[in-house]
């Protein structure tokens, strides 16, 4: 399968440059409720991933800050624990997949290494969820089993709530 169908465009993406200060990237993050972000340089290149935990850490043990002062620090001063692991567009599942286990997002590089877009942790479980359900209703294990109307209750209530987030 072409991991490209999980894809989320970089024009759909949250992401911080890597000349933004400080106050931008926590802007950023508190406005879209990301614990989470790429770091892109102006060329486009991924440079890395900033988490809630590597600011917080900064500011306690690299800087003394306010929000004012946080105007003045490029989000690159700031060290990162762990990057974010990118793959390429051509990669293959099990590469993504390898990723996608340990990291909420894996970002997704051209030929150029340059940035265009993420694959979410949330977007593979839920393929991987409809495509078992979808096997199951062909399977008929739903027919006559209580507890099967449990799971297709549970399966419908996750299908609608994906709907209702498509829609926001």
């Amino acid at each position: 399968m072409n991991i490209l169908f999980f894809l989320t465009p970089k024009s759909e993406v949250a992401y911080i440059n890597e000349d933004d200060t400080l106050r931008q990237a926590l802007e950023k993050m508190e406005h879209h409720k990301y614990s989470a972000v790429p770091i892109i340089s102006r060329t486009g290149r991924y440079v890395g991933t900033l988490t809630e935990g590597d600011l917080l850490w900064g500011i306690k043990n690299q800087y003394n800050l306010n929000l004012k002062g946080a105007e003045k620090i490029p989000v690159t001063a700031v060290r990162r624990r762990l990057d974010n692991r990118p793959v390429k567009a051509d990669a293959d599942m099990e590469d993504l997949i390898g990723k996608v286990l340990n990291q909420n997002f894996v970002p997704v590089l051209d030929d150029q290494k340059c940035f265009i877009g993420i694959i979410t942790r949330k977007d593979i479980i839920k393929y991987f969820y409809q495509k078992c359900e979808l096997a199951r209703q062909r399977s008929g294990q739903n027919a006559g089993n209580e507890a099967s109307y449990k799971k297709t209750d549970i399966s419908e209530a996750v299908r609608l709530r994906s709907r209702e987030e498509m829609m926001i």
